[in-house]
This record gives structure tokens, sequence and C-alpha cells, in this order.
């Protein structure tokens, strides 16, 4: 699934990211408040977690925003140093589904983030398998099943092809596609992305006639399309 997590600490969020992606989430960070809700108003999110502190907007200011402006379905996990109950009260009523007390413990933070994605996506078994169609993912050893046959695929080719699958229709631009896969601040050429891009195209067989096709959007970045097969006209599909 794809999770936002706003946090004041750079490194506890990279730290708390890699952990997410362990079992298979796409993580994306940020450090304001500015900046993670200029970003919800283009992206879509499956979870956000929100930490209380922030250099602008704090998490309670930024989760009464989130509650007014999308589906009450989105769910919201807050992390916070104040253990009172007057905080946690605080914090729920504000919108949060669940808490973390600081320090974060990583065992807890994917039980709980599994255990609110669960609650929030009862159709999809989210700790272990996503499928669309013919394509199976096993989020959490980083397999990629096409038509019942294993794919020999890297880390990043399968962080890349889910990012994908689970924005189909979608264009991505590469600056998010860089920051979603390779994570901010790390050095990573457009190349790259092109490299990725054009394997999976192949070891995924994204092709017309397989009813999927990996378009290069120009001056943007890429974009999956779910396409008829050749041969298969729209009254049929």
């Amino acid at each position: 699934m794809k999770i936002a997590v706003l946090y004041d600490d750079s490194s506890q969020t990279g730290l708390s990211c890699q952990v997410l992606a362990s079992v298979g989430h796409v993580c994306h960070s940020y450090q304001s408040g500015k900046e993670i809700l200029e970003q919800l108003r283009r992206e879509s999110y499956d979870m956000l977690i929100l930490d209380w502190l922030g250099p602008d907007f704090s998490g309670i200011e930024v989760l009464l925003w989130i509650r007014e402006k999308f589906p009450k379905i989105l769910p919201v996990l807050f992390i916070t140093s104040r253990a009172s109950e007057d905080d946690i009260v605080a914090a729920l009523a504000a919108g949060a589904d669940d808490y973390i007390i600081k320090p974060i413990r990583h065992g807890e933070l994917i039980a709980r983030v599994q255990a609110l994605l669960r609650r929030a996506y009862p159709i999809q078994n989210l700790s272990n398998k996503l499928a669309f169609g013919d394509y199976l993912f096993e989020t959490r050893a980083g397999r990629l099943i096409l038509a019942g046959k294993f794919i020999e695929i890297t880390q990043k080719e399968f962080e890349l092809a889910l990012l994908f699958f689970r924005n189909l229709d979608h264009a991505l631009s590469r600056t998010y596609i860089l920051e979603t896969v390779w994570s901010r601040g790390i050095a990573i050429s457009s190349r790259t992305i092109d490299t990725h891009v054009s394997r999976l195209r192949t070891k995924l067989q994204l092709r017309p006639e397989n009813g999927y096709r990996l378009a290069t959007v120009y001056c943007y970045g890429y974009r999956l399309e779910k396409i008829n097969p050749i041969g298969i006209s729209e009254e049929n599909s």
C-alpha cells in the first residue's frame, strides 16, 4: 500500500519507511505540514502517519484538515511523545484511528499499520498478496507471479512495478517515481528510471496483446495503461 509519513525527524522517517518497505509498502516521507498538504492535493495515499510536532503545522492541524477534505475511510496513525490521557483523547477526537507513543518500536509500527489497513480495506489481503489480473504481488516476500509463474525481478523493479499497478491509468512524474522508489536525497539519474521501465516491459510482458501498456508521457514520466487486447472489441471486453 502507499503510505505518506509526516515526521519532523528525517532520520527517524527514513528508518520507519525502511521498516514499512520491508513488508511491501511504498512509503513517501515529508518533513512539514505544508509539504504534505500540497502533495495530498495531487497524489492519493492509502494511509497517513502523522507526527504530533511539526515545523509549521502540528499533526493535529494537518489531521483536522484531512478529515474535512478526505473520505473517512483513509486510516491515520498518529505518532506522539505525549503519553497523557488528555493528549491521546485529543488525537483520537481529531480523527486519528490509532496512535503510537515514541520511541517508535518497529515491530509495533508494522503491527499497527497492518491492522489499520486490514480494517480500512478488508477486501484485500494486505499483509501478503495483491492481485491485478494475472499479476500477483507477494508483498511480504517481494515476489511477483505472472499467470502462475514466478518472475525474476529485483527489489527496486518489484517496488516500481507495484507503484505502476497501484496507480493504473494515472501518469506518474519522474520526480514522484524517484522519490517514491529510491527515496528523496539519493542521487539517481533519470536514466535509471528508463532502464528499470524497459526491464519491466520485458519481464512483465507489458504489451497491448496482454492487456497492458507502459507508456511514456512526454516531458513528464510514465503511465501504466490497461487496454483491450488486440483483436478484442469494446463490446466483448
